[in-house]
């Protein structure tokens, strides 16, 4: 277990009216100490903070006007001794403190080293640890409250309880194999195996069954808006996104390239991609910006196709169906504002799987039926955050889907009437992988690559 002194700056660069410099470790109290012109910090109470100005040891010189948080171990984030510095914002200011922290004798921290040792003090397992990655980067309410439950340990105690279970078995064999005179205990064993191991595997299945939601939560949709040259796919933007971020104009092909946003549709994360309009076209930029248009569609976790109110469907627009036509879209007819051409009940019979959703986005008409048709595509209405143990992260839906196979093995080797200490080996397998997904004997490497994903300072 490393002792040294680590600091880095836990605020966002950039100018703003406050910024923490944060120390964790056993000199953490006596360097900030060292260089604070104000109380004596090694004799303050735990958890208070102290006004005071940080000296530069070179010039002996104020560096800073400051106030000092003192946290002593256990009861810190590390588990150890932590000092935030929080000083002035400004790039400058920040700077100047960690340079002199670091001068001190601190080290300059890892990207996730507090998160790290967080984990190997044993204050959090895993999952925990990762969850505070997805609390960071969370885009929605929804995402958040996924992260904070996962944070406070609610997968952590289910899957738990889930290695308990399965440990319960496993002793219940070991009984059998080590007193095989008792009769009722080889009964009792593989009675009991034969429910654990179905009760387990239920519950494991059940947490693979929010995964394609939990990762939507956690990595948003990738949505591509396609459609021919103005037929409304920037207006469609610009109203989802609640600002002009796309030029619109009549002229057809104004959108040369590809626009990216991340948008909140009802809890549900975009990550919009305004696509140039899909046609043939001897313009050489335009084609670059219709060529990357299609690659998009390849990567696209959900298609917005737009098409025109005013327009009859036309060969393009029919070849544009026809290459989604097997992936989530839904088909946005817009401009309901012209004379209509386009007939709607030919579209719906071309795509019946498919919602349909009429708008006129200059006069912001349709957006509500939109953004639900989004909603119900992915989560059939509304998703439950408050209730639900949501699995989001793909190393666990991995490890999940190895424990899932494991308990399989084991139950068809029960239905194949397999001696019940080759069985234990396929349960002791899927109690050893739940056990990876909050840290249980994970490798070190694995550790190490995990947080090194983190931010610096956190």
């Amino acid at each position: 277990m490393e002792t040294d002194t680590i600091t880095a700056i836990s605020t966002p660069i950039g100018e703003g009216a406050i910024a923490i410099v944060r120390l964790s470790g056993e000199e953490a109290v006596s360097i900030v100490d060292s260089l604070f012109q104000g109380k004596d910090l090694q004799r303050v109470d735990t958890h208070t903070m102290h006004y005071g100005k940080i000296i530069d040891p070179e010039t002996l010189e104020i560096a800073e006007e400051v106030m000092v948080s003192v946290m002593r171990a256990p009861k810190t984030f590390t588990r150890e001794d932590v000092v935030e510095v929080n000083c002035h914002g400004g790039m400058v200011s920040v700077n100047r403190i960690l340079e002199i922290m670091l001068a001190k004798g601190a080290r300059l921290a890892e990207p996730g080293e507090f998160t790290k040792r967080a984990f190997l003090n044993g204050r959090i397992d895993l999952s925990q640890a990762e969850a505070v990655m997805d609390l960071i980067r969370a885009k929605t309410d929804r995402a958040m409250n996924v992260a904070l439950k996962q944070m406070d340990g609610r997968l952590s105690r289910l899957i738990q309880d889930l290695r308990q279970q399965l440990l319960e078995t496993l002793a219940h064999v070991e009984v059998n194999i080590d007193y095989p005179e008792y009769d009722d205990v080889e009964e009792m064993s593989h009675s009991i195996m034969a429910q654990k191991t179905r009760d387990v595997h239920q519950e494991v299945d059940r947490l693979l069954a929010t995964a394609k939601q939990g990762k939507i939560l956690r990595e948003g949709l990738g949505t591509a808006i396609i459609g021919r040259p103005n037929v409304g796919k920037s207006s469609l933007m610009n109203a989802l996104v609640h600002e002009n971020k796309a030029i619109v104009t009549e002229v057809p092909g104004t959108t040369r390239d590809t626009i990216e946003e991340y948008v909140n549709v009802r809890g549900v994360p975009l990550r919009l991609i305004d696509t140039a309009g899909i046609r043939e076209t001897e313009d050489i930029v335009e084609r670059i910006g219709v060529e990357r248009s299609r690659q998009v569609l390849q990567e696209a976790d959900l298609i917005l196709l737009v098409l025109n109110y005013g327009e009859d469907l036309n060969e393009d627009d029919e070849a544009l169906i026809e290459a989604v036509r097997d992936m989530n879209i839904i088909i946005i007819v817009n401009k309901t504002d012209l004379d209509q051409k386009l007939d709607l009940e030919r579209l719906r019979d071309l795509v019946p799987e498919h919602p349909v959703i009429t708008t006129a986005l200059l006069h912001e008409e349709g957006i509500d039926e939109l953004e639900t048709a989004i909603s119900n595509t992915f989560f059939e209405g509304e998703i439950d955050t408050g209730d639900m143990t949501y699995v989001s992260n793909v190393r666990h839906v991995q490890l999940l889907k190895q424990t899932q196979q494991a308990l399989e093995d084991a139950l068809h080797g029960m239905e194949m009437d397999m001696p019940i200490d080759l069985v234990q080996i396929d349960v002791t397998r899927a109690w050893e992988l739940l056990g990876e997904i909050i840290g249980d004997a994970v490798h070190e490497s694995l550790i190490d690559q995990l947080f090194s994903q983190f931010c610096l300072g956190k």
